[in-house]
C-alpha cells in the first residue's frame, strides 16, 4: 500500500493529463502528417533539459459536459537556447486544432508580457485553425490582445513566428506583426479568407497551398522571411537567427569568434565587376567574398530579388546587409524592393545592428504600372528608415549609383557615417548615353553621323562626370578603394563607431509614408 501523500499523486495525475495533450490518437494523427507536438517542437528548440513550462493546469471555462483539457492548447514557458534565456508558446494542434480561446489567448499574452519584462526574445510555435467558434467574441478578443502585444513590443524584443501548420483568418496578422516569420513547404499556409469564401465569393477555384502556402508568401506576397523543407528545419533555423540578434534593444547583438575570409578574395573581388557597365555580374558573390566566410544569411531571398537583404557577421560582428543584384533587372528599385528594404533597415536599426550597403543600381523601375502603385510613396520608404536608423551606417557603390536611387540608398546626403567607392562606381544624374541625348541634342541632330556623335558625347560624359571622383572631390564618397580593400576597410570603421550615440529629436514619432 502506497505511503506517498495523496495530495502528490494529485499533482501528478494532473500533469499526466496535461502531457496526454489531445490524447494518443490525435498525437499520432499528428506524427502521420509529419508533424510534431507541441511540447516535441519546444524540446527540439530549446537547450536539452532548460524549458520549464508555465501554464500547464490552466484550463478554458467551460459549461458543465463541456469538453475541455489541461494546458488548453498551447504550451508556454521559458528556457535557454545557447546558454540564452529565450520565452516562446507552441500552439497544440491535438487540442481543438490548436484553435485559440480566452484562456489560450491569455496564455500567450502571459508570455510575451514576461518575455518583455525580462528582456529576452519572443518564439511563437504556430499551428492553429484560427478562433475557437464555441467561444465567440472571447476568442477574437484574444486574438486582439496578441496583436495590441505584436506591435506595442515591436523593437523592444526579436519576435520570431514559426509557421508549422495553419494560420487562417484574422490569426494571420500575429506572425505578420512579428520580426521574422519562417514557413514550412507544404506544411504552412495562412490567408484571411480562405478557399471555399473565396469560391463563394468570387468564383475563383484555389486551394489552400495556391492561396497561402509557403512558396506564395516567400516570392509573390514577401510576408514570409524564410522557407524550410521540414519542420524540424524551420527550428534550427530558429536557433541560428538568435545568434545574430540582441536580447533586446537595449543590448548590442552577440560577438562570435572572428571568421575569415574566402580563399582568394581579394583578388575576385578586384576583377568581379566588368569593364563593359551593361554586363551583369553576382552582387551575392560580392557580399560572400566581403563578410566572414559561410556567415551570409539571406533574408527574403525568392521576394524582390533585385535587392538583397540579410545579416551576415564581419570579424565576429552581426552586421546588416543591403545591396541591389545587377542580375535582376539591372539592380533597379522596385516597388516590392523598396518595402523589401525599408523594413529590413528598420529591423536592423531596431536591433543594434549596424547596417552595410552595397549600392549598384541604375535608379528606379520606369513605367506606368509602377508609377500607378505608388513607387514614390514606395521609395520614399526607404528615404525614411535610413535618415531616421541611427546605428553605424557604411556604404559602397561599386557601379551605378544614378539619380533619385543613388541618394536614397544610404548616401552621405541620408546620414551614412563612412561612404566608400570601388573605381568602377559611377555617381551621377545619369548614364552616360541618357546624359548626352539630352545635354548634346542639337550638337547629335546637326552631326552628319548622329549615332557616332552620341556614342563621342556619352564618351566625354563618362570620362568627366560618371566616376567616383568627382564624388569624393565634393566630400560625398570618403574615400575611393580597391575592392580587396573592402572587407579591412569595413571592419575599421565598425570598430571605430561601435560607441556611436546618436540624441534623436524629441517627438512622439514621425509619420512614414504607407
Amino acid at each position: 500500500m502506497s505511503t506517498e501523500d495523496p495530495r502528490i499523486l494529485g499533482l501528478r495525475q494532473r500533469r499526466a493529463a496535461a502531457l496526454a495533450a489531445g490524447g494518443a490518437d490525435r498525437i499520432a494523427r499528428q506524427h502521420a502528417k509529419g508533424k510534431g507536438t507541441a511540447r516535441e517542437r519546444l524540446a527540439q528548440l530549446f537547450d536539452p533539459n532548460t524549458f520549464q513550462e508555465l501554464g500547464m493546469l490552466t484550463t478554458a471555462r467551460c459549461a458543465e459536459g463541456e469538453e475541455h483539457y489541461p494546458g488548453d492548447g498551447v504550451v508556454t514557458g521559458f528556457g535557454l537556447i545557447d546558454g540564452r534565456t529565450v520565452f516562446a508558446y507552441a500552439q497544440d494542434a491535438t487540442i481543438f486544432g490548436g484553435a485559440l480561446g480566452e484562456m489560450h489567448g491569455r496564455k500567450i499574452c502571459q508570455i510575451m508580457d514576461r518575455a518583455v519584462e525580462a528582456g529576452a526574445p519572443l518564439i511563437g510555435l504556430i499551428d492553429s485553425g484560427g478562433a475557437r467558434i464555441q467561444e465567440g467574441v472571447y476568442g477574437l478578443g484574444g486574438y486582439a490582445e496578441i496583436f495590441r502585444r505584436n506591435a506595442l513590443y515591436s523593437g523592444i524584443v526579436p519576435q520570431i513566428s514559426l509557421l508549422l501548420g495553419p494560420c487562417a483568418g484574422g490569426a494571420a496578422y500575429s506572425p505578420a506583426l512579428t520580426d521574422l516569420l519562417v514557413m514550412v513547404e507544404g506544411q504552412s499556409y495562412m490567408f484571411l479568407t480562405g478557399p471555399e469564401v473565396i469560391r463563394a465569393v468570387t468564383g475563383e477555384e484555389v486551394n489552400a497551398e495556391q492561396l497561402g502556402g509557403a512558396r506564395v508568401h516567400i516570392s509573390t506576397s514577401g510576408l514570409a522571411h524564410f522557407v524550410t523543407p521540414t519542420e524540424h528545419d524551420a527550428i534550427l533555423l530558429a536557433r541560428r537567427l538568435l545568434t545574430y540578434l540582441p536580447s533586446n534593444h537595449l543590448e548590442n547583438p552577440p560577438l562570435v569568434a572572428p571568421g575569415g575570409e574566402a580563399p582568394g578574395a581579394g583578388a575576385q573581388l578586384n576583377a568581379i565587376v566588368p569593364l563593359d557597365p551593361r554586363q551583369p555580374y553576382s552582387m551575392h558573390r560580392v557580399i560572400e567574398l566581403v563578410v566572414d566566410a559561410y556567415s551570409f544569411l539571406e533574408v527574403q531571398g525568392r521576394f524582390a530579388r533585385n535587392a538583397i537583404v540579410g545579416l551576415a557577421r564581419l570579424n565576429g560582428q552581426a552586421v546588416g546587409i543591403v545591396a541591389q543584384e545587377p542580375e535582376v533587372l539591372a539592380g533597379a528599385l522596385d516597388i516590392d524592393a523598396s518595402d523589401k528594404i525599408t523594413r529590413f533597415v528598420r529591423f536592423c536599426d531596431a536591433f543594434n545592428i549596424p547596417l552595410i550597403t552595397f549600392v549598384d543600381t541604375p535608379g528606379f523601375l520606369p513605367g506606368v504600372d509602377q508609377e500607378y502603385h505608388g513607387i514614390i510613396r514606395h521609395g520614399a520608404k526607404i528615404v525614411y528608415a535610413y535618415s531616421t536608423a541611427t546605428v553605424p551606417k557604411l556604404s559602397i557603390v561599386t557601379r551605378k549609383a544614378y539619380g533619385g536611387a543613388y541618394v536614397v540608398m544610404s548616401s552621405k546626403h541620408l546620414g551614412a557615417d563612412v561612404t566608400y567607392a570601388w573605381p568602377s562606381a559611377e555617381i551621377a544624374v545619369m548614364g552616360g548615353e541618357g546624359a548626352a541625348a539630352i545635354l548634346y541634342r542639337r550638337e547629335i541632330a546637326a552631326s552628319p553621323d548622329p549615332a557616332a556623335a552620341r556614342a563621342r558625347y556619352a564618351a566625354e560624359y563618362r570620362e568627366r562626370y560618371l566616376n567616383p571622383y568627382a564624388a569624393a572631390e565634393g566630400g560625398f564618397i570618403d574615400e575611393v578603394i580597391e575592392p580587396a580593400e573592402t572587407r579591412s576597410r569595413l571592419i575599421g570603421a565598425l570598430l571605430a563607431l561601435r560607441h556611436k550615440a546618436v540624441i534623436p529629436l524629441a517627438r512622439r514619432h514621425g509619420n512614414m509614408p504607407a
